[in-house]
């Protein structure tokens, strides 16, 4: 004959599954944030251009940390035609920044626990670009920015790479998916997808490779790209703290044109994410 366990036991039991339940997928709804916040297939990842081919220094890149994310920015004087035409509307333009990340969540704002956890399969992606009229040191902060010396076949390189994860339409012009969330942001429809192990920090070591520069592309969090960029040879220092290379401008993104009479554009101080 079997005895029942009391009742009381039976409740206990349960209410420690819920509970434990309910710590699981908090604990899983949260790492999935922190993936998706640091921001698939997207273009196949170049190799790393042999330092040969790379040639001699002729300009930089910057790598930018904004808490789980990084993006790459790239001078207005170093774009080739097909990326200089996405500075339009923006006067004053100086640097550009681009960063990758999971559709629904960048774009649409979309932070239910059902969107995160769709996004560990491959979804759609976005690439958010930023103009800033100020160097990337005086918007984001030196320590969170990392110089980055590359050659003409670094530079061509990179190029090609941003352009291929950018999508177009059938007139080859880039997909525009709308305004970004603060002034001197906007989004664009990315090729390829996002997923759990292919984040915006893989997309970055991507296009740091694709510049000629010894970047191990298997990453998945800011902290790994930044490492490694900061042990590159590659790496330049930064100005002292303080220092400004324009400082006639305050640490600032580029907002669009209005119509009206012709002034230099408005300035909004770079907000944190």
């Amino acid at each position: 004959m079997r005895t029942r366990a009391p009742s009381g036991s039976r409740e206990s039991a349960t209410q420690s599954c819920a509970a434990s339940g309910r710590i699981l997928a908090a604990a899983l709804c949260t790492a999935i944030g922190g993936l998706l916040a640091a921001c698939a297939d997207t273009p196949p990842m170049p190799p790393a251009i042999p330092t040969a081919a790379n040639g001699p220094a002729m300009t930089t890149i910057d790598l930018v940390q904004r808490d789980w994310h990084t993006d790459i920015c790239v001078s207005s004087e170093d774009m080739d035609a097909s990326l200089a035409v996405l500075t339009e509307g923006f006067d004053g333009a100086r640097f550009l920044c681009f960063g990758f990340g999971e559709r629904q969540y960048v774009v649409e704002r979309r932070h239910d626990p059902l969107t995160m956890l769709s996004a560990l399969l491959p979804s759609q992606a976005a690439l958010l670009m930023t103009v800033l009229r100020a160097s990337p040191e005086e918007a984001f902060g030196t320590p969170d920015v990392v110089h980055l010396a590359i050659g003409a076949a670094g530079r061509d390189g990179l190029q090609s790479y941003l352009r291929a994860s950018l999508r177009t339409d059938t007139a080859g012009h880039p997909v525009r998916l709308g305004a970004g969330p603060y002034p001197g942001r906007v989004f664009y429809a990315a090729t390829g997808t996002y997923d759990a192990f292919h984040t915006c920090n893989t997309w970055t070591a991507r296009g740091l490779r694709s510049a000629g520069l010894p970047i191990d592309d298997a990453v998945l969090f800011a902290g790994a790209v930044m490492r490694q960029a900061r042990h590159s040879s590659a790496a330049l220092p930064l100005a002292p703290s303080g220092a400004s290379s324009v400082p006639h401008l305050k640490p600032c993104v580029c907002t669009a044109k209005t119509p009206g009479p012709s002034k230099a554009p408005d300035c909004t101080p770079e907000p944190a994410l």
